[in-house]
């Protein structure tokens, strides 16, 4: 990834924040594991706040079109934090496509069991990699370099 200059504390600690969105859509993928581990439901501990502004009918779409148009559009904001946003969204975005995918195809064929709970497991746990790791990069002023996401959040911040 291309450097485009230095970060300050502002902007890794407000690179970071966006990440926080799809944290939230991946816990309904790990709730059989935080049943099984107790211990990972300290997770949901700061995501309390954004649980009770989620639960407001379309609050996700407007905070989406909020963070796409206000800091993704907005030449004004610095490029990392632009990247990260953008990143945070299309993380977000296959986080959805995973969720039809599960409840309208997989879960009619297979009615749920060890399959689907697998599988729920493993994208919470990808989720939780993917974030913790996109975090920890922008916590040090790094891009994070995430598979095809990360291609795809450069070409719409260029």
């Amino acid at each position: 990834m291309t450097w485009r200059g230095t970060t300050t504390v502002a902007d890794r600690i407000f690179a970071c924040l966006p990440y926080l969105i799809p944290l939230l859509y991946g816990v309904p993928f790990g709730i059989s594991l935080m049943m099984q581990f107790p211990i990972l439901s300290v997770l949901l501990i700061p995501l309390s706040p954004l649980m009770q502004v989620y639960s407001i009918p379309f609050a996700g779409l407007i905070i989406f079109f909020i963070l796409f148009m206000a800091v993704v559009r907005n030449p004004n904001i610095n490029h990392f934090i632009r990247f990260n946003t953008m990143q945070a969204i299309l993380m977000n975005i296959v986080l959805f496509l995973c969720s039809l995918v599960m409840n309208y195809i997989l879960q009619p064929v297979f009615g749920g069991g060890l399959v689907i709970e697998t599988l729920n497991n493993t994208i919470f746990l990808g989720v939780l990699a993917a974030v913790g790791y996109a975090i920890a990069q922008s916590i040090m002023g790094r891009y994070a370099e995430i598979p095809t996401i990360s291609e795809a959040a450069y070409t719409q911040v260029r």
